[in-house]
C-alpha cells in the first residue's frame, strides 16, 4: 500500500507539470532545472534515511515519510516562479526520497526470508498506484485546478497512512545490532570487489531511472506540446507507461525465475531502447504512446533487479548505495532534457532515454561476469 500510494502521489504530481510550467511562465530549460529539486531532495536526504532506518526500523519511518509525502505535494502548485518551484520541489523530493529508501529496506527484509525474488512485485504496486494516479489526472485535467487537485491528493495521502500506518507498526522491522554478524557484514561492504560490483549495479538502475523521470517529467509535455495531443490524452501518456510497467512487473518474479537476472537484464534494456526510439520520434500521439508502453515494459524490472542485487551483495549499505546512484539518474535527467530541448528539440533530447536504456542493457551483460566473480 505505501509502494502504492508513493506512485499514486507522484504521478498525481507529474501530470499537472504542464498547467504549472504555464503558471510559473517557466521555459523548458528552467523548468528542467527547478525539476532538478524533487531528485536533489530525494538524494540529499537518502543516505540519512538509510541511517534513520538502521536505528529505528524501516517501518516506522515508512510510516512518517507516508505523512510529510502527502503534506508537500501540494507545494509546487502555490508557486508563481521557477525558482519557488524548485524550492518547494526539495522539500517534495526529500520526503520521496526518504519514503523509497525506506519502503525498500522493508522490502529487501522481505525477499530475503521468502527466499525468492519478489522484489518486482513491490515495484508493481508503484507502478498501479502511477497508473491510477495518471489516470484520475488525465480525467480532472480540464476542470480541476493544479491546486485544487494536489490538495485533494494530500488528503487520500494522508488517510491511507492513518488507515495503514497502524498496520504496518503492528509488524517489527528489522533494526540491525552491532554484533558480530554484522561486523562481518560491514566489513563485506567496505571490500573493494563488493564496492565495485554495487556500484555497477547502482549504475544500472541510473540508467533505468533517467528514462522512468524523463518519461514523468517529459512525457506529457511532449505529447501536448510537440504532438498537439488534448490534455487528457497527454497525461494518459504516463498512466499508459505505469500500466505497461505495471504488468512487467507483475510478471517480473515468474520471469526472474525463467531467465535469470542477466537476460532480464538484456532484454529489458533492448526493448527499452526500441520503445523510446518510437516514443520519442513518432509523427503521431498514438504511435508515441505505443512507444511509452514498450519503453515501460522494458525499463519494469531493470531498477528493482538492480537494487535488490546490490542488496544481496552488500547487505542494507548495498541497497542504499545502489539507491542513490539510481535516483542520481532522475537528479541528472530533468535538467538535461530541458537543457537538449532547447538547443535542439524535446523529441531529440527523449532519445537520450534509449541510449542509456541500451547501457544498461550493456552492463547488466558484464554485470554477469562480476557478480559471478564476486
Amino acid at each position: 500500500m505505501f509502494f502504492a500510494l508513493d506512485g499514486f502521489l507522484f504521478a498525481g504530481w507529474v501530470v499537472r507539470i504542464p498547467a504549472i510550467k504555464q503558471q510559473t511562465g517557466a521555459s523548458a530549460s528552467t523548468l528542467g532545472l527547478a525539476l532538478l529539486g524533487v531528485s536533489a531532495g530525494a538524494v540529499i536526504t537518502m543516505m540519512l534515511t538509510g541511517r534513520l532506518c538502521r536505528r529505528y526500523g524501516s517501518h516506522p519511518v515508512t510510516v512518517v515519510c507516508g505523512v510529510l509525502l502527502p503534506l508537500s505535494i501540494a507545494l509546487p502548485a502555490q508557486t508563481h516562479s521557477a525558482l519557488s518551484l524548485g524550492l518547494v520541489l526539495l522539500v517534495f523530493g526529500a520526503a520521496y526520497g526518504g519514503a523509497n529508501v525506506a519502503m525498500n529496506s522493508a522490502a529487501v527484509d522481505l525477499v530475503a526470508a521468502l527466499r525468492r525474488p519478489v522484489m518486482p512485485s513491490f515495484h508493481a504496486a508503484f507502478s498501479l498506484g502511477g497508473m491510477i494516479g495518471a489516470g484520475l489526472g488525465g480525467l480532472v485535467a480540464g476542470g480541476l485546478s493544479p491546486s485544487a487537485h494536489l490538495l485533494c491528493l494530500t488528503g487520500i495521502g494522508l488517510l491511507v497512512t492513518a488507515y495503514w500506518g497502524p498496520v504496518l507498526l503492528r509488524y517489527p522491522s528489522r533494526k540491525p545490532a552491532p554484533t558480530a554478524a554484522d561486523g562481518q557484514e560491514a566489513s563485506h561492504r567496505l571490500t573493494g570487489r563488493a564496492r565495485r560490483v554495487v556500484l555497477l549495479f547502482g549504475v544500472i538502475a541510473l540508467c533505468t531511472a533517467y528514462g522512468e523521470g524523463a518519461l514523468a517529467d517529459w512525457g506529457a509535455l511532449h505529447l501536448e506540446q510537440d504532438l498537439h495531443a488534448h490534455p487528457g490524452v497527454a497525461a494518459a501518456g504516463y498512466s499508459l507507461f505505469a500500466l505497461a510497467m505495471t504488468a512487467g512487473r507483475l510478471t517480473g518474479t515468474a520471469l526472474l525465475e525463467r531467465l535469470g537476472q542477466t537476460r532480464t537484464l538484456v532484454a529489458g534494456g533492448g526493448t527499452a531502447a526500441a520503445g523510446m526510439l518510437v516514443g520519442s520520434l513518432a509523427p503521431t500521439a498514438w504511435l508515441a504512446l505505443l512507444g511509452f508502453a514498450i519503453t515501460g515494459l522494458g525499463l519494469a524490472n531493470i531498477f528493482p533487479v538492480a537494487v535488490g542485487r546490490a542488496g544481496e551483495l552488500a547487505g542494507p549499505g548495498g541497497v542504499a548505495a545502489a539507491s542513490t546512484l539510481g535516483y542520481g539518474g532522475m537528479l541528472l535527467g530533468p535538467p538535461s532534457i530541458g537543457f537538449l530541448a532547447d538547443w535542439f528539440s524535446l523529441p531529440v533530447a527523449l532519445t537520450t532515454v534509449a541510449l542509456l536504456a541500451l547501457a544498461a542493457a550493456a552492463l547488466g551483460y558484464g554485470a554477469r561476469n562480476a557478480a559471478t566473480r564476486e
